[in-house]
């Protein structure tokens, strides 16, 4: 029986892969992150699964190599963690999950956004302490506001339909326009400026490249109206975090809800409570009372985890079998 090393393995997903599986492999689940100290941990495995919590460079892959593994799967639909050119030109074949969960995502900002414009963690708060007043907790409505979709693949798609049905104006931008989306939706397409000069509230569903990294800074942010709201569920270096802090801190942004940090790995999916963190704009984060930060888990649905872990099989069955992959990166 194959051996397949399933790196940064966390104990909600465990049951979900052991089904997928059906005793067609020997998993050797490994807690970790991939790095230099356990690359060793996968030897006499065909392959491994990786998480976003797994930095796969170029050294991470000769490693790989040296060890014997022919291919890398990784549990999400997001790639930059992996060196794709280095794992190319090693002979590594790498697939990932494309679209596990659109709904799941989509969802989730949502939530951030009614959580935000009705100030629900703030009354909740004042609750339990037995305030009942509720002069600080004035919000809005969703309807007629414009909402700017960055990126309008599956989770933006989903997106478009949910704050449809709320009778919110929607303008997007893409590189590639969804004609379904304009005729179903009303969407309308316009530059990423135009967009900020629109927007009441903005959320980003980009995949993190060189061309959207950073894509929320100081300029983008001049141009975005006074009091927008910010939501982020796709990858925290899409915005720079101190220049939102600032814009947080002059009123230009009124909020932010985000489910990721651009700084994230090696804390977020672990357990700080004890010891705490000396990450400082992360404290500012999460200190900050117009901000609703949440720990990377928009993804974690019991559908999407049956949808990743039946995915990442068959991606380590085609391999394995070398029949075609539809989801192959190399």
């Amino acid at each position: 029986m194959k051996k397949i090393a399933i790196y940064s393995s966390h104990a909600f997903e465990e049951p979900y892969l052991d089904d997928a599986n059906k005793n067609s492999y020997q998993l050797i689940y490994i807690s970790e992150p991939l790095s230099s100290n356990n690359v060793s941990l996968c030897s006499g495995c065909a392959g491994i699964a990786i998480f976003t919590s797994d930095e796969v460079s170029a050294d991470i892959l000769s490693r790989l190599k040296i060890e014997g593994i022919q291919f890398i799967v990784t549990r999400s639909t997001g790639y930059d963690h992996i060196d794709i050119k280095k794992a190319t030109a090693l002979g590594i074949t790498v697939a990932n999950v494309p679209g596990y969960s659109p709904n799941a995502i989509a969802e989730h900002a949502v939530a951030l956004i009614l959580a935000l414009s009705r100030h629900l963690i703030r009354s909740n708060e004042n609750v339990n302490r037995y305030d009942f007043s509720i002069n600080e907790l004035i919000g809005f409505n969703l309807d007629g506001k414009t909402v700017g979709i960055v990126g309008t693949g599956k989770i933006g798609e989903v997106v478009c339909k949910i704050l449809n049905g709320f009778g919110c104006q929607l303008v997007a931008f893409d590189i590639k326009e969804n004609k379904g989306l304009v005729e179903k939706y009303g969407l309308k397409y316009v530059t990423m400026e135009a967009l900020c000069h629109l927007s009441d509230i903005i959320t980003l569903h980009a995949p993190l490249n060189e061309s959207t990294q950073y894509l929320v800074n100081k300029t983008s942010i001049q141009n975005m109206k006074d009091g927008v709201m910010l939501i982020n569920t796709s990858r925290g270096k899409l915005i720079n975090t101190a220049d939102v802090l600032e814009a947080l801190d002059n009123g230009k942004i009124s909020c932010l809800g985000t489910d990721v940090y651009e700084k994230e790995k090696g804390i977020f999916f672990n357990d700080y409570s004890k010891k705490g963190i000396d990450d400082q704009v992360l404290k500012s984060l999460i200190n900050n009372k117009n901000v609703l930060l949440t720990s990377h888990h928009a993804f974690l649905t019991k559908e999407a985890l049956k949808n990743i872990a039946d995915t990442t099989m068959f991606n380590i069955s085609c391999f394995t079998n070398h029949s075609e992959n539809p989801n192959q990166l190399t």
